[in-house]
């Protein structure tokens, strides 16, 4: 089979085509996938600048998010046959392969089923951001209707999942964008107060919009200083989830607890690093729930950008450029 391997950390180059032998069902409770497409998100990225997570087992096969039909199951498996579609979030980390390839194999109680109502090739573009947005606006921070959320990046892989998802909820958004047609995309996603950050201070306009207040949550997917910032852009006693590693000095700190705040954490990634089965069953199910709004037509995916396979640095490059609005996926065929 044709898969792209990172070979040795660095920039996109180091990704390259090769072929490599079909994967083995690794245990009865295993399918394996013939690959439609795979999803691309900033992790792919850091991790091949930098495979923190298992930097002595290269080379690796990239890619967390996949979709496409199985083609074997194990003997043990009862969830699925052969030729049902399914997408997931699985591999790609390094422990074990991703889904920049052909095929690949996975434990059948990580997979979903897809919505009916778009494409095998888009759903591959939605298991790690929905996913880590229902983590963060759900279980994190427990979002309320009703209540007030700025959200970063709103145009975004993570952003416009997560205006979507807010608006079901029933808050009222606020959301920092960069140009006026992503303005446009998170005004038609449900977006009632957009922010232009180039041209705008966010925490004043969050502040003006909340009548001094401030937010009742923030969503953070951006990092860095727009995370510190937005400690004066929530409300006392609000909340913010980052996506980010936060860099809080002894200050940052003091103000957050002079502030009542909370501040709260996303990595969607924990229940497979921390080999929770557990874990990965309840993520799927978060994932079945995605199935049903998308099929209810409650929410959507945005796909901007499809490559072929052989083009996984191409796709590297255009991510790590920025601004890129919704999604891009890599196909096989």
């Amino acid at each position: 089979m044709k898969a792209v391997l990172m070979s040795q950390p660095g920039d996109a180059g180091v990704l390259q085509l090769h072929k490599i032998a079909k994967p083995d069902l690794p245990s009865p409770h295993h399918v394996r996938v013939k690959l439609v497409a795979a999803g691309i998100n900033p992790l792919d990225t850091k991790l091949r600048a930098k495979p923190v997570y298992h930097p002595d087992k290269l080379p690796a096969i990239l890619g967390c998010d996949g979709a496409g039909i199985i083609e074997k199951t194990g003997r043990k498996v009862t969830r699925f046959k052969t030729g049902d579609a399914v997408y997931f979030c699985n591999g790609g980390i390094g422990d074990e392969a991703g889904n920049y390839a052909e095929y690949t194999t996975l434990h059948e109680d990580y997979c979903a089923a897809p919505p009916a109502n778009i494409s095998l090739e888009d759903a591959a573009a939605l298991p790690l951001a929905y996913i880590t947005t229902w983590e963060a606006l759900v279980e994190r921070v427990d979002l309320q209707a009703g209540q007030t959320i700025l959200i970063h990046a709103a145009a975004g892989g993570v952003g416009h999942l997560a205006v979507q998802l807010a608006h079901k909820i029933g808050a009222r958004i606020a959301v920092t964008v960069s140009d006026t047609r992503k303005a446009g995309l998170a005004h038609t996603l449900g977006a009632g107060k957009i922010i232009n950050y180039r041209e705008q201070d966010f925490v004043q306009e969050t502040l003006n919009w909340t009548n001094g207040l401030g937010a009742d949550v923030v969503f953070d997917t951006v990092g860095g200083d727009t995370f510190l910032r937005s400690l004066n852009a929530v409300r006392v006693g609000g909340k913010i989830v980052s996506l980010l590693s936060t860099p809080l000095s002894l200050a940052d700190t003091q103000l957050a607890r002079l502030r009542n705040l909370s501040l709260c954490y996303e990595l969607m990634l924990t229940p497979q690093l921390m080999k929770s089965h557990a874990e990965r069953i309840r993520q799927r199910e978060i994932l079945e729930r995605c199935t049903q709004l998308i099929a209810a037509g409650e929410i959507g995916i945005l796909v901007t950008h499809r490559l072929p396979l052989a083009q996984a640095r191409d796709a590297h490059l255009l991510l790590e450029a920025g601004g890129i609005t919704g999604k891009i996926i890599l196909t096989m065929a």
